[in-house]
């Protein structure tokens, strides 16, 4: 590094040392690195306000404690970016922030050579979130597969959970705010230093276009303090959250078809994702279709939505977009929530089949037994035997038990783990190291399914009356019912077998 390094001494009292080197800029702040790159300072260009210092200092203070000083707060560091010291330097305010994972940097750049300079750079979400960016530019091995890409969504989902459990709202959730690792199925939410908290800090931005919550635009042009302007929120935050899953799974906007609102391009832009915005695949209102013959080569069969309908998305899915963006565009409030999403992305990722195409570009796909399953992707068809596990959880009468909307698709190698077993466990920051180790897996063995127990002391053959020890197997038969656990919230597992021989 050229730059001389600067020490300063935070608010807090701790050591703060940075290059005197400007190695980025972005709408708000100019950053700097620390000497060994284990975090950056990001100082403010204009003179920041006492709302806004009052706001920093609840953001490196009680709201991050409140998140990061709970049980299960460590599982947090992965999932946000979040500043932890206020610095002053040269009259201008500034805030210490983690340097981001290694996997969140392009490893391997672009297609051609690199020709966009991209290798090295971080992983904004909008190359991911297009078929365009992904078909022209990335090389395949930055694109990941579907199953990581559910996966990543997953863990945005749950980072914009917890920060409205707080009563936070980031204000400004885009593709450009949030970092993503395909290869691995992560995210990063950035720029917390802007977290909305209705009735103490309002928003400092209306958001990232795309990404607006359509009464926000349609209510842009009123002065601020007008009650009939609408500003960022935790309800807007549900609208861009939609928007960014649907994006990641179906690499296109959901509201950007062919209808023309109008002929001057800023009063269309303003109609189309604002007071008059239509969701593509609208089933009642077709008129918003994308026009697959007026889209580029590189967006197919991504723009097609006869080709590619949000539908693949599975049965826990599906609905919520067709909430979010056909009733959910007008009335906020139903919105699904981030809560609602992640629970939806848990049952998704259990309804995940490998395809058998190994050219598949995608991998993985949603297993749909109600029709001849194949590869919505690549349209191969599955082939051979397969259970379908349906779960039940017991209740508080002995011998009761009642469906939890809930399947577990099976292939080799699949596993049990102890939320499959019992409903009083979720997957999610809460869980102990000992309840996120894998209890069981399934295994095809001479044409025959079976599931070992590795770690259920209750496991149980409830329609051959058989008990299956740790460390035995149970053959897997269609009706068959097999008992994974006692007592209340113990599930019960009723085998379906398709067969596609």
């Amino acid at each position: 590094m050229s730059g001389k390094i600067i020490r300063l001494t935070a608010h807090d009292g701790t050591p703060v040392e940075f290059v005197d080197e400007v190695k980025g800029a972005g709408g708000l702040k100019d950053c700097y690195f620390a000497p060994d790159r284990s975090y950056v300072v990001l100082f403010y260009r204009d003179k920041v306000d006492a709302v806004g210092k009052d706001r920093l200092q609840s953001i490196v203070g009680r709201f991050k404690d409140n998140i990061f000083n709970q049980a299960g707060g460590a599982y947090w560091e992965k999932l946000y970016c979040w500043p932890d010291r206020i610095v002053e330097w040269n009259g201008r305010i500034g805030i210490t922030v983690p340097f981001y994972a290694r996997h969140y940097f392009f490893e391997h750049g672009s297609k051609s050579g690199d020709m966009l300079k991209i290798k090295g750079r971080e992983k904004e979400g909008k190359w991911f979130a297009s078929a365009n960016n992904r078909a022209k530019f990335l090389d395949p091995r930055e694109l990941g597969t579907w199953a990581t890409h559910l996966r990543m969504c997953l863990m945005l989902a749950r980072a914009v959970r917890r920060l409205h459990m707080a009563g936070l709202a980031h204000s400004d959730l885009s593709y450009k705010n949030v970092l993503v690792d395909p290869v691995g199925g992560n995210a990063n939410i950035i720029d917390i230093d802007g977290l909305v908290v209705p009735g103490k800090f309002p928003p400092d931005v209306v958001g990232t276009p795309d990404f607006i919550a359509p009464e926000v635009v349609a209510s842009a042009r009123l002065p601020r303090g007008d009650p009939n302007r609408k500003l960022p929120s935790i309800q807007t935050d549900c609208h861009a959250l939609a928007v960014l899953i649907y994006m990641y799974l179906l690499y296109r906007h959901p509201l950007r078809g062919r209808k023309v609102h109008d002929q001057d391009t800023t009063r269309d832009e303003e109609l189309s994702m604002g007071g008059r915005a239509l969701f593509v695949e609208d089933p009642k209102d077709a008129s918003n279709r994308i026009n697959p013959k007026g889209v580029r080569p590189s967006e197919l069969p991504w723009a097609d939505t006869g080709a590619r309908p949000y539908t693949l998305t599975g049965p826990y899915l599906s609905p919520l977009f067709l909430r979010a963006f056909t009733e959910g565009l007008k009335n906020p409030q139903v919105r699904p929530t981030a809560s609602e999403w992640e629970s939806a992305l848990i049952r998704t990722v259990d309804l995940l089949q490998p395809c058998i195409n190994p050219a598949c570009e995608q991998k993985w796909y949603v297993f749909d037994n109600s029709t001849r399953p194949c590869c919505p992707f690549c349209g191969t068809p599955f082939r051979g035997l397969l259970p379908v596990l349906n779960l039940y959880h017991a209740t508080h009468k002995p011998g009761e038990f009642r469906p939890d909307n809930h399947r577990l698709m099976v292939y080799t190698n699949q596993s049990l783990y102890l939320w499959h077993a019992s409903r009083g466990v979720a997957p999610n920051e809460r869980i102990t190291q000992e309840q996120a180790q894998r209890v069981g897996y399934f295994v095809l063995h001479n044409d025959r399914w079976w599931l070992v127990n590795e770690r259920l002391p209750d496991l149980y053959d409830a329609s051959a009356k058989a008990v299956v020890p740790v460390g035995q197997k149970v053959e897997l038969k269609h009706d068959q019912q097999i008992l994974l656990a006692k007592g209340e919230g113990g599930r019960l597992l009723h085998v379906q077998m398709v067969d596609a021989r």
